[in-house]
């Protein structure tokens, strides 16, 4: 079956929940990955014609972040192609917090294209899916800024309100702010995990620079680096991103899922041991 719905980014965190939640309505979406067909590659724009033909809605989650340099750029030439193509609603997945996301939540705002902005916080998946994984099956968790209070919130939560925005008109022109129920820190997060995982795990306290030079250390790539360093700095930082927000709540009519009901659902999965 043809959907006039695309997901970009539909096997990642949040799009890959989004396609759940649309074919549980009866809804088959179109996938936006290098490996569907017709494929999409935000590096490739010789792509982006076909994946995009016959669209009416979308739904964009840029990789790595909106906030790296040159998102900017390719936004805003989706968003012009998407426009020329007829496209009627476009929802765009961005950062509380992230000022380069807002430039890019800008350019979906004045394109003339009926918008939703789900506007998110850290994702608790960030510890079972990505790059906060790898150090709890070490068990040692080294981390800066383990006092900053984080209210993190869940992909199905984000991926459930954006299903809903997509397919509703009445959040036409909203940004919706996404976050958990709590504020809560890393170490927080670290004694959650610990306690409902079984395991023993050790926290400690480093300074960004120390976090940097272990990320190089280990190899891992340069655009990578920039990005975890841009988040903890300015992101972390940024009061706008130390508060909860309701938003999941007037969207679904329930509460967000916390940090803790998380940790227990993906405890039982056996991800953490």
């Amino acid at each position: 079956m043809e959907s006039n719905i695309l997901v970009i980014g539909g096997t990642g965190k949040t799009g890959r929940r989004v396609v759940e939640q649309l074919t549980k309505k009866g809804i088959n979406p179109r996938i936006g990955s290098r490996n569907a067909s017709p494929s999409f590659d935000w590096d490739n724009k010789d792509t982006w014609v076909n994946a995009l033909e016959g669209v009416e809605k979308m739904y964009v989650t840029y990789y790595p972040d909106l906030a790296v340099p040159g998102a900017k750029e390719t936004i805003e030439s989706l968003t012009y192609l998407a426009k020329e193509l007829g496209v009627k609603k476009l929802v765009l997945l961005s950062g509380k917090g992230e000022i380069e996301a807002e430039a890019c939540e800008k350019i979906v705002m004045e394109s003339g294209i009926g918008y939703t902005i789900v506007r998110a916080s850290w994702f608790n998946q960030n510890w079972s899916e990505s790059f906060f994984l790898e150090p709890i099956l070490t068990g040692e968790v080294a981390l800066p800024m383990s006092d900053v209070l984080i209210p993190f919130v869940d992909a199905d939560d984000i991926a459930e309100v954006a299903a809903t925005v997509l397919l509703d008109d009445k959040y036409h022109g909203e940004i919706i702010e996404v976050t958990g129920p709590e504020l809560i820190t890393f170490k927080d997060v670290v004694d959650i995990i610990s306690k409902t995982s079984n395991r023993n795990l050790n926290f400690h306290e480093i300074t960004l620079d120390q976090y940097v030079d272990g990320m190089r250390q280990m190899k891992i790539p340069n655009d990578v680096v920039w990005l975890m360093e841009y988040l903890f700095s300015h992101v972390l930082t940024n009061p706008n991103n130390q508060q909860v927000v309701n938003d999941i709540e007037k969207v679904l009519g329930r509460k967000a899922k916390s940090f803790l009901a998380y940790a227990k659902e993906t405890a039982k999965t056996g991800v953490w041991n």
